[in-house]
């Protein structure tokens, strides 16, 4: 009898819904969601956001360090329709862009489902709709929810989750060991050895905020690596290419990016930083590397308050041996490994979506679309946002006109939302 308790118990706590959605669901309440939520609107088009975390832009307001600011001047990083306020600087802080995307949420009437982790999405043929499930969790209780609706928007972006490396010996390690999103300030750090694995922006920045907090901060450096200034004589570097892109060929632009890096940096070579073979811009559109955008930390290298070391080899208890052959004493790990996408752990789709989580385009087939993968940052994902809404209003109207009413084969009662 108490068996038989507890299996109704279970029962009471997983309750399941269908819910139908009279226009798209995004996936994702980070910029790239809320910019084309913004845009379906001005479109007149109804929407979902599903959100797995509690709140919007999570990796913007979890997972990033205190220091940050955009790389990019604000005006190459604000969303479609709704400019950054003038008195906000021209590098904005993380806490800044926190309370723009808030503020651009309300501004538009965005209110995504939060705590709605999607489990799959597939495309059913017989109906011609998509069907979305998710698990939402409160408390003791679960739910689990499916929304059918014509149109997928993955907007879950490049850094959806941590990228941790295999290293030999690092499961053994006896001090602190932390990825970046797991990173806030240096100040628990001050006077330990810290070992920084990665040099892409995000590795150099906490370099920097490491020397800065009295740390002794080495940063692994196994390939090469494009550095620029974030600014050339009072001009910022990426306007200066965008600029000259509309004029220049991309072999030119990059040889005049690589003079001015020399004139402004200096040979960063003798420091250990190796440059690629390919230029900044071209290797960004092949290999899909942001060159990083120096703002203080190749300074910290020359002084030695920041030292740069090949790759690692093996950790032991309280060291790490290089590739070199020379042992270091570290008392913590940074790990600056980046982030890649969980596409592929979710969504039922061959084509659109290669294996690494990255689309082929921004619009695929059977009504599926794409934002904010195109390596191109906040501007990327508004471009993507507006193309997106526009192609789905279009077959929105065209929908509306004929008035056809759709009717959905579903095994569970279905709700709608609009």
């Amino acid at each position: 009898m108490e068996d038989m308790f507890r299996l109704v118990d279970c029962e009471e706590m997983f309750s399941k819904r269908c819910i139908w959605v009279n226009g798209p669901v995004i996936v994702g309440a980070g910029p790239s969601g809320l910019a084309t939520a913004a845009c379906l609107k001005e479109q007149g088009v109804p929407f979902m956001v599903l959100e797995r975390a509690e709140c919007i832009a999570s990796l913007w307001q979890k997972r990033t360090y205190d220091r940050l600011k955009l790389h990019l001047p604000k005006h190459f990083c604000q969303l479609p329709n709704f400019p950054f306020p003038q008195h906000f600087p021209e590098y904005p802080s993380k806490n800044q862009f926190i309370d723009y995307l808030q503020s651009y949420a309300r501004h538009f009437d965005i209110n995504p489902r939060f705590n709605q982790c999607v489990q799959s999405a597939r495309y059913d043929e017989i109906s011609g709709l998509w069907r979305v499930k998710t698990v939402a969790t409160c408390g003791s209780v679960k739910n689990e929810f499916e929304y059918i609706c014509r149109w997928l928007v993955v907007a879950t972006g490049e850094n959806a989750e941590c990228v941790m490396p295999e290293i030999e010996g690092l499961g053994e390690f006896k001090g602190d060991v932390i990825h970046a999103c797991e990173y806030k300030c240096g100040e628990r750090f001050k006077g330990k050895k810290v070992l920084v694995v990665g040099c892409g922006n995000s590795g150099m920045e906490l370099s920097l905020d490491l020397s800065n907090h009295n740390a002794s901060p080495s940063i692994v450096v196994r390939s090469s690596v494009h550095v620029l200034p974030r600014e050339v004589f009072g001009k910022s570097t990426f306007e200066l290419a965008t600029l000259m892109l509309q004029w220049l060929p991309l072999w030119v632009v990059d040889k005049i990016l690589l003079v001015l890096a020399w004139l402004v940096l200096g040979n960063i070579g003798k420091f250990g930083l190796k440059r690629p073979s390919e230029g900044p811009l071209l290797w960004k559109n092949t290999k899909g590397k942001t060159p990083v955008l120096d703002i203080g930390t190749l300074e910290k290298i020359r002084s030695g308050d920041i030292k740069v070391v090949p790759a690692i080899k093996r950790f032991s208890d309280g060291c790490v041996e290089l590739v070199n052959g020379e042992k270091q004493d570290v008392d913590a790990v940074v790990l600056a490994t980046g982030y890649r996408s969980n596409v592929p752990s979710w969504l039922q789709e061959g084509e659109f979506f290669s294996e690494n989580g990255f689309p082929n385009g921004w619009k695929g087939k059977v009504g599926v679309y794409a934002v904010g993968f195109t390596r191109r940052g906040l501007s990327g994902a508004s471009f993507d946002a507006i193309k997106i809404a526009g192609d789905i209003g279009q077959l929105w109207k065209q929908d509306t006109k004929q008035k056809k009413h759709r009717t959905i084969a579903c095994h569970r009662r279905c709700i709608s939302q609009f």
